[in-house]
């Protein structure tokens, strides 16, 4: 077997940047496989992950300014490729012995790049001006010895530098973002002819390294898969099935939070796509109760992420007592855990933990099972990707995503039976609306909220009423750390409103939620 490619990963150091995690998924664009770590993390300890190759990002601080994130010369001197981008850039010229300036000469959003050297190793095949997003205050005014300027704008006489000799690159803008025209080419050209990396991070070469990583993991040991019926654990559920076989089972819990018709549809499609042995334990009652009077968002996560537990716990017991053999217990727990729930729940660059995803900061200390995630480093894209290379159907692989606490996080206040009914009205007619539309494949999502702790007058009937609102959060993303609202043609908006105060009781008006991410998150709680 080949030595894993992520043994060798791309390391992006985050300097307190908005866009690290962006600045990753284009290095995995580029078929290369990345991973995010802070700019805390020690300089020995980076270079013990082996890295190919370095990506500095941007950050808010001032290089000069006192207690301003550093960078360990260390990193630049052990012969690794380091390219610094905005904040990371200015770092590295910096501890180059170059020098970085306030010079009054701000630079923020779209700029015109003057290419020095169109055949330079980053600018190599394309044009002597391109625009470029910047977002800087401070300037490089002075290279290092050693680097020569590649390219200016009007407030950096110094934007971009390269050293082929030690393989050492910066930019002062974000190639990253989609308004830089060649940012992709100008990070591909440092990745792949400044570090000279192959780009082998492929669907095919993720699968089979994912397998034999589970197979080594997993062992001759039995395990059981947590199945929501979601693109993640689906996938994770098929290439778990691949690595160990009949030693897997999974456990699909209808805790009574799902969307209409989703716990039927989950069944038909499991069984029919997979062949694995599939475990259905009715537990809704049992959520009812444990959530009754819950209103705050984070302790109802904790809640549904402990009973789920307790359940996969009770389930494994079940299953070694009907197969009548004590000495072969269920070890392992596998979920659909993907790299934005690890990064939103504290785990990815020791950041502030954003919300308890249920499969992460909502899991109980005293766990029985030891966990497999074989999806954890994987962003959404690349999930659907090895979906389909594992043989997959469009129709789940582009499903779109639903939480592990379904609709429980989609009311705002306590669930009850009769909220959870409303909810599920509202929200079949929106689904049911979008895709005679056509726009299933348009939007990343479309949370339907029931703020069931507001109420607002209407007039319905020629009467007075007192409902509650619905709130459409239509969202558009590549992976989740990011989103923008969908701009839904206004006569879909219409039908989706008519629709639900005219069919859906003690709902008497219906908002459109346009937030992008940041600010707000995707899902309300």
């Amino acid at each position: 077997m080949t030595a894993p490619l992520t043994e060798k990963p791309v390391l992006v150091v985050d300097f307190g940047a908005q866009y690290a995690q962006l600045i990753a998924r284009r290095v995995r664009e580029a078929q290369l496989y990345s991973e995010v770590v802070p700019h805390t993390m020690p300089a020995g300890e980076m270079l013990a992950k082996n890295p190919a190759a370095i990506v500095l990002s941007g950050g808010p601080s001032s290089v000069y300014a006192e207690g301003a994130p550093s960078l360990d010369p260390a990193l630049l001197e052990a012969g690794v490729p380091v390219f610094g981008i905005c904040y990371g850039f200015q770092a590295m010229v910096r501890a180059l012995g170059g020098s970085v300036e306030h010079t009054g000469l701000r630079e923020y959003g779209a700029t015109q790049a003057q290419i020095e050297d169109t055949g330079s190793t980053l600018f190599n095949g394309q044009p002597a001006e391109q625009s470029v997003w910047m977002s800087h205050g401070d300037s490089a005014s002075k290279a290092p010895e050693g680097l020569r300027v590649t390219a200016t704008t009007p407030g950096a006489a110094v934007a971009a530098v390269e050293d082929d000799e030690r393989k050492l690159y910066g930019v002062q803008w974000h190639p990253e973002v989609m308004h830089s025209t060649f940012g992709q080419r100008v990070l591909e050209n440092f990745l792949l002819r400044g570090a000279g990396l192959a780009a082998d991070w492929t669907p095919k070469a993720m699968v089979e390294e994912l397998v034999d990583g589970v197979r080594e993991q997993v062992g001759t040991d039995r395990a059981i898969c947590a199945l929501s019926g979601g693109v993640d654990s689906m996938v994770a559920a098929a290439l778990v099935q691949r690595a160990i076989g009949d030693q897997l089972t999974c456990v699909f819990v209808d805790h009574g939070l799902l969307r209409d018709g989703e716990a039927e549809q989950v069944r038909e499609d499991f069984v029919e796509l997979t062949g694995a042995d599939l475990v259905v334990v009715d537990a809704a009652d049992r959520y009812l109760t444990q959530l009754a009077g819950v209103t705050d968002p984070e302790r109802k996560r904790k809640i549904i992420g402990e009973q789920f537990i307790r359940i996969f716990e009770q389930t494994a017991r079940d299953i070694v007592a009907d197969r009548g053999d004590d000495q072969h217990p269920v070890k392992w727990l596998v979920q659909g855990t993907l790299y934005p729930d690890v990064v939103e729940s504290g785990g990815g660059t020791g950041t502030a933990n954003i919300k308890s995803h249920h499969n992460v900061g909502g899991l109980p200390d005293d766990i029985q099972f030891r966990l497999v995630e074989p999806l954890r480093l994987l962003f959404k894209d690349e999930v659907r990707q090895v979906g389909l290379e594992l043989g997959l159907p469009e129709k789940i692989v582009y499903r779109q995503p639903f939480p592990g606490p379904g609709l429980g996080i989609r009311i705002v206040g306590e669930v009850t039976a009769e909220r959870l009914a409303i909810l599920r009205a509202a929200d079949r007619i929106a689904r049911e609306e979008l895709t005679a539309a056509g726009l299933d494949r348009e939007i990343w999502q479309c949370p339907v909220v029931l703020l069931a702790d507001v109420r607002s007058v209407g007039v319905q009937g020629d009467g007075r009423t007192y409902g509650h609102p619905i709130v459409l959060r239509p969202v558009s993303s590549e992976d989740a750390m990011t989103a923008d609202w969908t701009r839904l043609p206004y006569d879909v908006l219409a039908r989706i409103s008519g629709r639900i105060t005219n069919e859906v009781p003690d709902v008497n008006r219906v908002v459109l939620d346009v937030t992008s991410k940041p600010p707000g998150t995707i899902e309300w709680e």
